[in-house]
């Protein structure tokens, strides 16, 4: 038996591949288990850009700080793309419908079908790139209007008496934000359930004990589920479930921390009401919760 140990590569992958083009839309801090603060992923960041060929480009989120904080001293040529009007390729007329949004990038206009501000950054970035791969902007729309998302962004696992069940892989505070926004455009005047499931590394931990709390209380209504292995993380570094619960709460939104799935499920059950949209956040699956809830709510 072979008994040499394992060596595992904490490194970012990307440092592997040889990339003319690099895509940039944002530096936060995740993977508490590997990187002990916001400055080390910065630092990946950097080694990243720095293996990008001078004839190749760096997209770069330029309304985003920590973004321009790790292009600043880029030895490749650099496009900050955004909204911003420093920003040297700019997202402007922006529009959003129900199933869709609208937008142009540098003067072309653009539509995705997809709603919410990152799926937007997303096209723009995607268009940026394929124009520097030499795609036209007729041959860029048309592979824009046949994208039709990805499993796990916003994914409807179906409806039961009128309520929507959505999946997404949203667990960061950002990710979570800017999911509800979205959610919220593509459904006006629905109420909003969101059921959190802090499994990640990062959200297990106290970390963002705060930011949690902040985009959570922006749906009506915010489940916290039992953090798994909580064990594992070290007793003063744990997130504080009950308190994130209470959070939500003070900050205006209605909470629960609920240790089980079937107690989340009876929840819902008693409260949602036809046209409501709940959507299941984890980056795991959930003990297979939505399946369960959809035949619950029956």
């Amino acid at each position: 038996m072979n008994m040499t140990p394992r060596f595992f590569d904490k490194r970012s992958k990307f440092l592997h591949y040889l990339p003319e083009c690099v895509i940039v839309n944002n530096v936060e801090f995740d993977h508490a288990d590997i990187y002990n603060s916001l400055d080390e992923i910065k630092l990946t960041f950097r080694r990243l850009l720095s293996i990008v060929p001078r004839s190749g480009c760096a997209y770069i989120n330029g309304d985003e700080q920590n973004c321009l904080d790790v292009a600043a001293n880029a030895p490749c040529p650099v496009t900050t793309v955004g909204f911003g009007e420093n920003c040297s390729l700019r997202i402007e007329n922006l529009d959003y419908a129900t199933d869709r949004s609208s937008f142009t990038l540098g003067g072309v206009p653009y539509s995705v079908r997809m709603t919410g501000e990152f799926n937007v950054r997303n096209a723009a970035m995607a268009a940026a790139a394929a124009t520097f791969a030499g795609l036209t902007a007729d041959e860029i729309r048309a592979g824009l209007e046949s994208f039709d998302g990805v499993a796990r962004r916003q994914e409807l696992k179906g409806e039961a008496n009128g309520i929507k069940v959505f999946d997404d892989f949203a667990h960061h505070p950002t990710a979570i934000t800017l999911a509800v926004k979205s959610l919220r455009q593509r459904h006006p005047g629905s109420r909003l359930w969101v059921l959190f499931e802090p499994r990640s590394n990062t959200t297990r931990r106290a970390v963002f004990q705060t930011e949690l709390a902040e985009s959570l209380a922006a749906a009506d209504f915010a489940v916290v589920a039992a953090i798994p292995d909580l064990h594992k993380i070290p007793e003063n570094d744990r997130l504080d479930p009950d308190k994130l619960s209470s959070d939500i709460a003070r900050l205006g939104g209605q909470g629960w921390y609920l240790p089980d799935i079937e107690t989340i499920i009876a929840k819902v059950k008693e409260k949602a009401l036809p046209g409501d949209i709940v959507a299941v956040l984890s980056n795991g699956g959930f003990g297979g919760i939505h399946h369960k809830l959809l035949e619950a709510l029956k």
